[in-house]
């Protein structure tokens, strides 16, 4: 049946969850442009050797599969871009390995294009360094939020100047700013207080820093 490889792109992509991209299936978009050519050749060889008696309906079914073809190529490239913009809001310019190996290279230029883009826009708008729209994307009930790390992340320099260890399955209170990037990252996870929990703040002051986030 006509357009059954462009179903079967389609089909992927619901199959796949929303936050991620499944691998780029390049031999199934060159098989549907292979049928487009060959459905094209053929109303091509109507047209030339029928002229005087067109098999109309044939014709007909022939370029309707080819417009159907072409709009679910054109939702299957849409809807994995859309999720690329989707991830650099919520992860940050830098894609995931998992992700990033599923993409094509057009997939990926597309998404160094997008985020080059967006970064120019922010610093446009905003004081004069700009305003970043990533941070903040609902309205915060705090300026600060608690938050548990995940990992042994080493020391982070606080906007205050100050510098703060971070160490697995501790907890801290952090500017949104501050957090946000590295809940991102899985560097850092909110936490909110139950029963008897309470808020541990490790601080240290001066000294070396082995690694820095900011």
């Amino acid at each position: 049946m006509y357009c059954d490889k462009v179903i079967e792109l389609l089909k992927e992509l619901e199959r796949s969850r929303e936050d991620t991209i499944p691998p780029y299936n390049n031999d199934g978009i060159n098989q549907v442009l292979s049928e487009m050519k060959t459905l094209d050749a053929e109303i091509i060889d109507f047209l030339r050797k029928q002229k005087d008696n067109l098999p109309l309906d044939a014709i007909r079914l022939r370029r309707a599969a080819i417009e159907r073809n072409k709009r679910c190529l054109m939702t299957y490239i849409w809807t994995r871009l859309q999720r690329l913009k989707e991830m650099r809001w919520e992860i940050g310019a830098i894609l995931p390995s998992d992700v990033r190996q599923n993409l094509s290279q057009s997939e990926i230029e597309w998404f160094n294009n997008y985020c080059k883009t967006l970064v120019s826009y922010m610093k446009t708008i905003g004081s004069d360094t700009g305003l970043n729209l990533t941070q903040d994307t609902k309205p915060p009930k705090s300026l600060y939020t608690e938050v548990r790390s995940l990992v042994d992340a080493g020391k982070l320099e606080l906007e205050s100047g100050e510098v703060l260890i971070l160490r697995k399955n501790s907890q801290y209170m952090l500017s949104r700013s501050q957090a946000e990037p590295l809940i991102r990252q899985g560097i850092l996870e909110q936490y909110s207080h139950s029963g008897s929990q309470t808020m541990v703040r490790e601080r240290l002051h001066g000294g070396t820093q082995s690694a820095v986030f900011g």
